[in-house]
C-alpha cells in the first residue's frame, strides 16, 4: 500500500475530481472506488465522493497495492438457461464466485465464461461480461452480456428499475404480515468494513418481500430487490430481525447447517438489447435448499394469504 498526500491549492471542488486532477497518475473511477472503500480522507476524516474539497484541505490516501492477476479461460461447466448472440443467463452454483479478486484467481463464473464464449469489455479486465453481481453463497440467475452495446442496454435497464429480481431465501423468524417492503439506506459499516448495514446518509435500498411458507421458527419468502446494493436482502432482513438461515456474516451463530445462506435468485426478467422482446426465467431452487425445506416440512405452518 502506498500513501498519497497533498494540500488542496487554488483548484477546488468535488473530491473524486480533485484527486483526478491533483494526481494525473490516478483516474477517477479509481478515486471513487477509494472513497467508497473509505481510503480517502480530509482533514483525518472521511467523505463522500460529492465533498467540495476546500483550499488547504489536506487529502491522504490509501492507495491498495496493484493487483496482478492472469484472467485465464477455464473449461468449466455452466448451467446455461438461455442463450442469443447479446445474452448469456447462466445459473450460478452456491459456492462460485463470479470474478477474479485476490485469493479467488480462478474457478470463478468468469473464468468459464471466457472459455464459452466472447465477453463485453465495460467492467473492465476483471469483470468482462458481469452486469450484475450475487454473493459467492447464493445461488441463481445471473445475466451476462456478450459485447459492450448489450451490455450498455442491459445496465440501463437494471439503472432504471426495469429489470425483474426475485430471490427465494429462507430466514429466521415467524412473520405476523404476508406481505412488506423494507426500506433503509445501506452503507459500509463503521464496525466492520467487511459488512454492509443500515446507515443515514447511505444509498436508497428498497426490498420488497412474500411469504411462501410458514415453518416453526422459519418462514420461506419471495424477496424483489428494487434496488441491488450489495449484500442486500441479507442486510434488509436481518436488520428487521430475520437474518437469512445459514448466513455466516448477518446471522446468528446458531442457525441450519450448510455451506452458507438459504438465498437463490430464483426468477429473472430482462429486456433483449437488440429485439426488445421481454424475457423471463427461473431456475428450480438447488439441492441443499430443497434438502433442508423437506426437513422442515413436518415443522410447517400455512403458508401466505392473499
Amino acid at each position: 500500500m502506498t500513501l498519497e498526500k497533498f494540500v488542496v491549492t487554488e483548484t477546488t471542488g468535488r473530491l473524486d475530481k480533485i484527486i483526478a486532477e491533483y494526481l494525473p497518475q490516478y483516474s477517477r473511477s479509481q478515486a471513487n472506488e477509494w472513497i467508497k472503500n473509505e481510503l480517502v480522507r480530509v482533514n483525518g476524516e472521511i467523505k463522500k465522493a460529492k465533498y467540495h474539497a476546500k483550499q488547504d484541505e489536506v487529502i491522504t490516501i490509501e492507495v491498495p497495492a496493484p493487483v496482478t492477476l492472469d484472467l485465464k479461460p477455464q473449461d468449466i461447466p455452466l448451467d446455461i438457461v438461455y442463450e442469443d448472440d447479446d445474452v448469456l443467463v447462466v445459473n450460478k452454483p452456491q459456492g462460485m464466485v463470479v470474478h477474479p479478486s485476490l485469493g479467488h484467481e480462478d474457478g470463478t463464473l468468469v473464468n468459464a465464461l471466457m472459455f464459452h464464449t466472447p465477453l463485453s469489455n465495460i467492467n473492465g479486465v476483471f469483470r468482462p461480461g458481469i452486469v450484475h453481481r450475487i454473493d459467492k453463497d447464493t445461488s441463481g440467475l445471473l445475466m451476462i452480456a456478450k459485447n459492450d452495446k448489450a451490455h450498455e442496454a442491459l445496465s440501463a435497464n437494471l439503472k432504471a428499475k426495469k429489470n425483474l429480481r426475485e430471490y427465494l431465501v429462507l430466514v429466521h423468524g415467524e412473520f405476523k404480515e404476508n406481505i412488506g417492503t423494507i426500506k433503509a439506506p445501506l452503507g459500509r459499516s463503521s464496525k466492520d468494513r467487511k459488512k454492509q448495514a443500515v446507515v443515514s446518509g447511505g444509498r436508497e435500498a428498497v426490498t420488497h418481500f412474500k411469504v411462501i411458507k410458514r415453518f416453526v421458527g422459519y418462514t420461506l419468502l419471495s424477496a424483489t430487490l428494487e434496488t441491488g446494493r450489495t449484500h442486500q436482502i441479507r442486510v434488509h432482513l436481518a436488520y428487521i430481525g430475520h437474518p437469512v438461515a445459514g448466513d455466516p456474516l448477518y446471522g446468528p451463530k446458531k442457525t441450519l447447517p450448510g455451506n452458507g445462506q438459504y438465498l437463490h435468485a430464483h426468477t429473472l426478467g430482462l429486456t433483449q438489447p437488440t429485439t426488445g422482446q421481454e424475457l423471463e426465467f427461473e431456475a428450480p431452487l438447488p439441492e441443499h435448499f430443497t434438502k433442508m425445506l423437506d426437513q422442515l416440512e413436518p415443522y410447517s405452518n400455512q403458508g401466505s394469504e392473499e
